[in-house]
This record gives C-alpha cells, structure tokens and sequence, in this order.
C-alpha cells in the first residue's frame, strides 16, 4: 500500500564521504486529493543523514518532532514557527502547481506532483565542527528534474522547456540568489551543527533498514 514516503520521487544520495553529514528538507504537493489513507495533498519533512527529524502534513497542519531529541532540546517557539512556515509553504505549493498545469495545458483531473528538496552537507573538522561541502536547491514535476540552483555560479538551471520562463524570472532577482547561496551555505550549516550535535549519540547507529 502507498503510504506518505512512497510520493517522494527522488533517489538521494545525501552521504558521499564518511566525514560527511547532510539536513535536507522535501517537501510534496499534490495536483488534488487523492482520498487514500496516508496521502496528503501536501507534506513536508526534514531529513538529517537519512532519518526524518521533522514532519508535516496538510490534514495535521502542525509541524511535530520525529526524534526524541528533537523535542526535548527545541523550545515551542521553534515548532509554532515551523508550522506557520510550513502552512506557508503549502499555499505556495498549491498556486504554483495549478500555474505549472496551466502553462502546460494540462487538465485538471490527471495527478500532477510538484517536489521541492534543499539543504546542505557539511564535512566534519578535527575540532568537531563541520563546514560546508555542497549545498543542494531543486525542484521536480511530475518525477521529472525542473529547475535546481547552481551554488557555485549563483544560477539557476533547467533541463526542460516549460521551466525556462520561471528560471528568466529568478535570475532577475539577485537578493533571491543571495538568499538562496547564503542559506545553504551559512544558515543551513548552522542547522546542521546545532542538529548533528543535539542528536549525535543516536545519529551515529545507522538507522533500522540500513544495509
């Protein structure tokens, strides 16, 4: 049976070098609803080195701690933000799916997905510390690559032709590349610092399924 991880469309390869760690955050939405148990119309969850740290769902509309340290070492404030953030997402989601089937002509019965992964790795330092390794910011649609961010020269690039008009859009927007570099390569970093060392102990079991 399909459950809410069966609509992420990517296979990731988040660790490269055993002195790496990765925070990559997914988030799926779907054209419409498909009335299935499990299956949420939108989701959104973080994943550090593979393990979901982070979960929300457009019928909980609450984003909630999926490790035990997660809950233990974050105040509220953090989750009452996360969720606000999170339901933001959502209606982006939903406006710019419905502008991508309309772009495409695409009718409004078939399923259409719209995916969104970005986050960072770092490489662990001899004082503990990890420093940026290579950040990551791209979307999908409907399985396919769409549109993802070049860090290195501050671009953003296509394979497709339907994505061309929007990638001409944002890079008419350099505080957007700002952002988008600065965060993954600073903000993002810190998340993963200040994560890796609230969950160390257990981060360092590989998780249940593992090869």
């Amino acid at each position: 049976m399909l459950c809410a991880k069966d609509t992420i469309l990517w296979g990731i390869d988040l660790i490269t070098i055993s002195n790496t760690h990765s925070l990559h955050y997914i988030y799926t939405a779907l054209s419409r609803d498909l009335g299935l148990p499990g299956i949420h119309k939108f989701t959104a969850m973080g994943m550090l080195d593979n393990r979901m740290i982070d979960y929300f769902d457009s019928e909980n509309k609450e984003k909630v701690p999926k490790q035990t340290w997660m809950k233990d070492r974050l105040d509220p404030e953090y989750w009452v933000k996360g969720t606000q953030s999170r339901q933001s997402k959502q209606q982006w989601f939903e406006v710019n799916i419905n502008i991508l089937k309309d772009r495409m002509r695409q009718n409004g019965t078939d399923l259409h997905v719209l995916q969104w992964m970005h986050g960072c790795e770092g490489e662990v330092q001899p004082d503990g510390n990890m420093m940026f390794y290579r950040g990551m910011d791209r979307y999908s649609y409907d399985g396919t690559d769409f549109l993802s961010f070049d860090d290195t020269h501050s671009v953003w690039v296509t394979p497709v032709k339907a994505a061309e008009e929007t990638k001409r859009k944002w890079d008419d927007v350099p505080v957007l590349k700002d952002y988008t570099k600065g965060y993954l390569e600073n903000e993002c970093m810190q998340w993963l610092n200040k994560f890796w060392s609230y969950g160390m102990t257990q981060l360092k079991t590989p998780p249940l399924g593992s090869a």
